[in-house]
């Protein structure tokens, strides 16, 4: 898979099967990316479920915050990564353990080494991209 630059196609399938995400390095606070991407991706109807450590047990947008992928009681279909790329691979560790179904990476996270790990193991993967972005782009 060529990372540096994805077909709309598939985009467009990872998230039209998406419905549950748990998004990594959610922040509580309002003026934050990741608190604003979450806002966005419940407006469109997906159940995203907070994940950091530092808050865990708080609520955030209405979902109670987890500590790590593996406190996720359900099952989930991508992890959402809003953290640098050097802390990337362990939360890619975790999201094939847990058996997400993609890895979505924001804007200027990259790991060629964890996507090659995931796409191994039967994750799609997109790097440097943000949902909220791409969603309207492709019309969804």
């Amino acid at each position: 898979m060529n990372h540096d630059r994805y077909d709309d196609a598939y985009l467009r399938d990872i998230l039209t099967r998406t419905k549950i995400i748990a998004l990594v390095g959610a922040s509580p606070r309002p003026d934050r990316p990741s608190h604003r991407v979450m806002q966005f991706l419940q407006g469109r109807g997906f159940r995203v479920i907070p994940v950091n450590p530092q808050v865990a047990g708080t609520i955030i947008n209405g979902e109670t915050v987890r500590a790590s992928l593996a406190d996720i009681p359900e099952a989930i279909d991508m992890v959402d990564i809003f953290r640098r790329s050097e802390e990337v691979a362990p939360i890619v560790d975790e999201g094939i353990a847990k058996g997400a179904r993609t890895v979505w990476m924001q804007l200027d996270v990259r790991d060629d080494k964890a996507a090659a790990k995931a796409e191994a193991a039967g994750l799609s993967v997109v790097m440097n991209r943000c949902p909220a972005i791409e969603m309207p782009r492709l019309g969804l």
